[in-house]
């Protein structure tokens, strides 16, 4: 997936991934995953969200993250 931020376009196919976490079964209507990535850069976090129709991520959806909401989301989902 493809995300502009500010004339820089970031693609999750080029950053690595820091943590995947899946909740629910493959086909739950209310599954869902999270993957964190960070850019090139070292600097630039991305939440990539996904699932099913039921989930809080009906949608695909990749959303930049300041460090501070870095670290929560790692904090609770360690």
């Amino acid at each position: 997936m493809k995300k502009n931020v500010k004339g820089v376009t970031y693609d999750t196919e080029t950053m690595a991934v820091v943590k995947k976490v899946t909740h629910g079964a493959f086909g739950d209507p209310a599954g869902y995953e999270e993957t964190l990535y960070v850019a090139e850069d070292g600097k630039t976090y991305f939440l990539y969200t996904f699932g099913g129709e039921s989930s809080p991520y009906p949608t695909e959806k990749l959303t930049s993250l300041t460090k501070a909401k870095v670290q929560a989301w790692e904090k609770e989902n360690a």
